[in-house]
């Protein structure tokens, strides 16, 4: 039997989702909770592995078991066993078919900077602070030119392990709201590092040290040197991914007003 679980993590004391070999990880956590309850070792699949210190709203993982529980058994029971920072939101039983990461039509970023004189105390680590006044609306103007599909190489980390890097972005904008910058982007899949080295870019343009139009010239380029910087990592959220009606899911990628 697969099941499909929806899972709510703060980044900050893991190295990412991925499991590793001596540092904790989401992953690692996820399956000796499961494993827990299922009486058996469990391997998790995940639909979007983030990095160290990355956060997610809304993460989507399968896994497969012969264990019988009902959906609130696995929700209490994973939850019980599991570190604080991670919460199963969900447990719904899929088809043999469905996979977390291919099955996937879309999933949701968003990266958030906190913009004034001084740094933040309290969200420290789920903000990135830019000391310079960024002008969002020439941001926004510049993510426009995203839209579509491209070949992303110019915002593709040198250690990304995709085949190719044609993607589609189905919806990108850029936001304030008082002292907090907010880069919303869904598209049908990222490359490694690729939220945050267009984050790094649109600040370049936020600062004035480039127009809106150079964003166009930087990804026809497909050259990463001439992007901005990537990013610091603890302004990334992962907010949700989206599957076909079929899968009756309750995920949404959403959109941020």
């Amino acid at each position: 039997m697969r099941l499909a679980c929806g899972v709510e993590y703060d980044g900050e004391p893991f190295f990412g989702f991925q499991r590793q070999k001596q540092t904790p990880t989401v992953q690692q956590c996820l399956e000796e909770a499961i494993g827990s309850v299922a009486n058996h070792a469990v391997g998790v699949t995940c639909c979007g592995r983030t990095d160290t210190g990355v956060s997610a709203d809304l993460q989507v993982i399968h896994f497969d078991t012969e264990a019988v529980r009902n959906p609130r058994q696995w929700t209490l029971g994973i939850n019980s066993a599991l570190h604080k920072a991670i919460s199963i939101l969900w447990v719904k039983p899929v088809p043999d078919e469905f996979h977390a990461r291919f099955s996937a039509s879309a999933r949701r970023y968003q990266y958030r900077i906190c913009n004034r004189s001084v740094r933040p105390a309290i969200n420290r680590h789920y903000l990135t602070w830019v000391l310079k006044p960024l002008d969002d609306v020439r941001m926004n103007q510049a993510i426009q030119y995203l839209l579509g599909e491209h070949d992303f190489s110019a915002f593709r980390s040198s250690q990304c392990q995709s085949k190719q890097p044609v993607r589609t972005i189905k919806h990108a904008s850029v936001s304030r709201r008082d002292e907090q910058i907010l880069i919303d982007i869904t598209a049908n899949g990222f490359l490694h590092h690729m939220v945050r080295n267009i984050a790094g870019t649109l600040i370049r343009v936020g600062k004035g040290e480039q127009s809106p139009q150079w964003v166009e010239q930087v990804l026809q380029s497909k050259d990463r040197r001439q992007a901005g910087i990537t990013a610091a990592p603890n302004g990334l959220r992962f907010v949700g991914v989206d599957y076909p009606n079929h899968f009756n899911l309750p995920t949404s990628v959403g959109h941020a007003s």
